[in-house]
């Protein structure tokens, strides 16, 4: 019998049985979107009008973007080469992942930790080595270093972790870096880092650490405390000739000259970028003590997210059914922080989940 259905052109196999990323659902008018991560407050003043004003839909952005980059070089003290613009903070681990690692090299990292990790290293045809972390949702560093081997090509620390929530010290950073041959990458994947405010935490960018280490790279993003999901900008920092391996794998033309306006925009009000961030945080620790009084055991948080360890999918289910979408792991549940009106709904279904 002849079909009717199409040839079509062969995959590679690995890449036809890779599952799409998933993004967070939708809430309803009357209902609380807390999958995502994404800040609660409206863009920073001026943020708006400067997309308004880049109106130049018909030209090409600037594909280096120059003018962050020279702001954020300003910023952090370093030289504009030695800063690198990508669509998002993940578009840089993609190229970064891609520029150093291949078939039959491996990249190293916790698991849990950030969702894309592992389909962006199947991609580069590199394989993951996952390591498991810690009962209170930290990294492994000993772990972590101890499976570095001969074809490691990266290693990736996320601090906080996505989607545990915890920090990894200045101190732990420091000797875990020791124990990593010079010539593997290191991405610090530093994308709450705005949130922190455990002063032991390691700061990448004020601690300089790409410094002292040219193998380590930082990376940040305007997504989550800059309130800047929608444009897709994030930056890396690091040696030159490091950073020049991202920008020969990224897509070109990838960050917008809109992303780029907002950014620059958002860089000029610290202050009110503070405020807000003060105000999640606040209603992050309000979150943690709340599910903690009602039993659950809920990680310490420095990012703007709580985490639920748990394996029964009742508990996002609960969460779902009450119209307050939340991110269900395998391991746990993690849940935004997000507007003030919806710590009553969390608490209200959190208590029957722990009665």
């Amino acid at each position: 019998m002849v079909s009717d259905e199409p040839v079509l052109p062969r995959l590679r196999p690995e890449i036809a049985a890779l599952p799409p990323y998933r993004q967070g659902k939708a809430a309803s008018a009357s209902g609380f979107k807390l999958s995502s991560n994404e800040n609660p407050f409206d863009p920073l003043p001026g943020v708006v009008e400067a997309v308004h004003g880049a109106s130049a839909l018909n030209r090409y952005p600037d594909a280096t973007a120059a003018r962050l980059r020279a702001a954020l070089g300003e910023r952090y003290g370093v030289a504009s080469d030695e800063v690198v613009i990508g669509s998002g903070s993940v578009s840089l681990l993609a190229a970064f992942i891609q520029a150093a690692a291949s078939v039959g090299d491996e990249v190293v990292y916790a698991w849990r930790s950030f969702e894309a990790y592992p389909s962006l290293i199947l991609v580069s045809g590199a394989t993951s080595v996952q390591v498991p972390g810690r009962a209170d949702g930290r990294h492994d560093l000993d772990a972590m270093a101890a499976a570095v081997t001969d074809r490691t090509r990266v290693v990736i620390v996320c601090s906080p972790n996505n989607p545990t929530g915890p920090i990894v010290t200045s101190e732990e950073f420091e000797a875990f870096v020791a124990r990593i041959p010079s010539d593997v990458l290191i991405l610090l994947d530093e994308a709450y880092t705005e949130f922190v405010t455990d002063e032991g935490a390691v700061s990448g960018l004020e601690e300089r650490v790409f410094e002292r280490h040219p193998n380590v790279v930082v990376l940040r993003t305007f997504s989550k405390a800059y309130g800047l999901a929608a444009l897709r900008v994030g930056y890396a920092i690091g040696h030159a000739r490091v950073l020049d391996g991202a920008r020969s794998t990224q897509i070109p033309l990838s960050v917008t000259a809109q992303a780029e306006e907002a950014a620059l925009a958002s860089l000029g009000h610290e202050d009110q970028l503070r405020e807000r961030v003060a105000h999640i945080v606040e209603r992050r620790g309000r979150l943690v003590a709340g599910l903690r009084e009602l039993g659950l055991a809920v990680p310490d948080s420095e990012s703007n997210f709580v985490w639920i360890p748990t394996t029964d999918p009742a508990v996002a289910e609960a969460f779902m059914s009450a119209d307050v979408v939340v991110r269900p792991f395998p391991e746990g549940v993690r849940i935004s922080v997000g507007e003030e009106e919806s710590l009553e709904r969390i608490f209200a279904i959190a208590r029957t989940i722990a009665s």
